[in-house]
C-alpha cells in the first residue's frame, strides 16, 4: 500500500451523549480517514470512581454561558461562537488561576464536536475561520487535568478545528498554532509528572495518541512540540498496557502506524509500545469487531512497510 492510499477512512458520524460518555456500543464513533474506518471510544463514564474528581470544579458552579443547560447538538453554529461564551471561560480561568482544572473549556470543545457530528461533517473553512476568531483567548494551562486536556484536543481534532485548509488564512493558522502549542505544553508537563501526581489513564492515552495522529492526517506538520508530546506519551502505553480494551489497542496501533507513516522516527519507545500491545491482540482476539481487525492489519502492515 503506498502513501497515497494508506490510511483509514469512513463517514463522519454522530457523537455520543454529553461529555463523550459511552453507555453501550452506540458510544463508538467513526472517524474520517482515507481508506478504511477507525472507531473512537469516547471517554470514561462519570460513574467510574477514579474519574469522579473531574466533575468537582474549584468553583461553586459552572460557567454562566456554557453550562446553563446542555448543548443541543442540532443547535445553530452561531450559538456556539457568541463572545460571551469565551468571556465566561476566560473569566473563570482567571478567577481560579492554578485551581482551575479546565473542565468548562473541555465541555465547550465537546460542544463543537457535537455540532460537527450532528452535521455529519467537520467544520468547513468559513466555520473554522469564525471559530478561530473566538478562540484567540482559549488557552490551556498546566493546571488542567487529563480529562480536560484529552477532551479538548480530541474534540477539536475530531471536529476539524486544526485542519489546514488550502488556501489558509494566516491569522487562522496563527491561532491554531498558538492553541495547539498550549495544549501540547500542558500534555508534556503532565506526562512528566511522577505517577502518584498524575491521573492519566488508558482511555486518555488512546485518545491523545489518536488525536496526534489525526492532526498529522489533517496536514499539521510534525513540529518539535508535537514530536515531544508523542515521545513523552509513549512510555505510558507500556505502563498501562494491561488496562487497554480491544478498541484502545486497535486505535493505538493505528495511531502509531499513522504517525510513522507521516514522518515520526521509529524510536525505541515507539517500538516498545508496539511490542507490548501485540500480545494483547492475541489475548483479546475474540473481542475485536471486524472493523478493528481491519484497522489492526492495516496498522501492522504499515509499520512493517516503514521498517
Amino acid at each position: 500500500m503506498d502513501r497515497s492510499s494508506a490510511g483509514i477512512s469512513g463517514k463522519y458520524a454522530r457523537s455520543g451523549n454529553d461529555d463523550n460518555q459511552p453507555n453501550d456500543r452506540a458510544a463508538f464513533r467513526r472517524g474520517r480517514y482515507r481508506q478504511a474506518t477507525v472507531r473512537q471510544w469516547d471517554n470514561t463514564p462519570r460513574t467510574t470512581p477514579r474519574r469522579n474528581k473531574f466533575y468537582h470544579s474549584a468553583a461553586a458552579g459552572p460557567s454562566q454561558y456554557l453550562l446553563r443547560r446542555s448543548v443541543n447538538p442540532a443547535q445553530n453554529f452561531h450559538a456556539l461562537i457568541k463572545p460571551e461564551i469565551m468571556a465566561g471561560l476566560v473569566s473563570k480561568s482567571d478567577r481560579l488561576g492554578h485551581r482551575y482544572d479546565g473542565r468548562d473549556h473541555g465541555l465547550y470543545a465537546s460542544s463543537i464536536k457535537k455540532y460537527t457530528s450532528a452535521s455529519k461533517r467537520p467544520l468547513n473553512r468559513a466555520e473554522q475561520s469564525q471559530l478561530m476568531r473566538l478562540l484567540q483567548n482559549f488557552a490551556a494551562t498546566r493546571s488542567w487535568n487529563w480529562r480536560s486536556l484529552t477532551t479538548t484536543l480530541h474534540s477539536f481534532t475530531s471536529a476539524g478545528v486544526f485542519t489546514l485548509h488550502k488556501p489558509m488564512d494566516g491569522r487562522v493558522q496563527l491561532t491554531q498554532a498558538a492553541l495547539l502549542s498550549t495544549l501540547l505544553d500542558a500534555i508534556i508537563f503532565n506526562c512528566n509528572q511522577k505517577p502518584e501526581a498524575s491521573d492519566i489513564g488508558a482511555q486518555e492515552i488512546a485518545n491523545l495518541l489518536w488525536a496526534m495522529a489525526k492532526l498529522m492526517d489533517n496536514r499539521q506538520e510534525l513540529t518539535p512540540g508535537l514530536n515531544e508530546a508523542v515521545a513523552v506519551l509513549l512510555p505510558h502505553v507500556n505502563a498501562h498496557k494491561d488496562q487497554f480494551i480491544p478498541q484502545h489497542i486497535a486505535n493505538l496501533l493505528w495511531a502509531m502506524a499513522k504517525l510513522v507513516d507521516n514522518g515520526l522516527e521509529r524510536t525505541a519507545e515507539l517500538n516498545e509500545a508496539v511490542v507490548v500491545l501485540l500480545p494483547h491482540v492475541n489475548v483479546q482476539k475474540d473481542q475485536f469487531i471486524p472493523q478493528a481487525i481491519a484497522n489492526l492489519l492495516w496498522a501492522m502492515a504499515k509499520l512493517v512497510d516503514n521498517g
